[in-house]
């Protein structure tokens, strides 16, 4: 899967969350100081071209929706983060994630059962 630029994957954040959109709904998403309209018309056709988004047409205006379910996409960068930062060690990285991050009990015991589940799982 392709990578996206921090500001290529905000506004897929916002095609995601509005699941259709004219570019005029997606900035009016964005927080202020608001992106210039064309800015947002660009960014969206790269993403078009990459594949990640389509739109249906309405003379000369576009409703943009996602090709790529955000679940996918995730999916995809987590596998990049853990290639690129821990050599595909799931191990490595659950140590980092528990011990790094400021995690409470109640959080730690909530992963554990997850875990516990997928195992039982995993075992039938």
């Amino acid at each position: 899967m392709k990578e996206l630029t921090k500001a290529e994957e905000q506004i897929m954040h916002y095609i995601w969350k509005l699941e259709k959109a004219f570019v005029k709904d997606i900035v009016a998403e964005f927080p202020e100081p608001k992106p210039a309209y064309t800015t947002v018309t660009t960014i969206i056709r790269i993403l078009v071209k990459k594949g990640f988004i389509g739109y249906t047409s309405y003379g000369k205006v576009h409703e943009y929706y996602s090709l790529t379910p955000k679940s996918d996409y995730i999916k995809g960068h987590f596998k990049s983060v853990l290639k690129n930062y821990f050599n595909n060690n799931y191990s490595g990285f659950a140590s980092f994630f528990t011990s790094e991050n400021d995690l409470s009990i109640q959080d730690l015991e909530a992963i554990k059962k997850i875990v516990e589940e997928e195992i039982a799982t995993k075992k039938k």
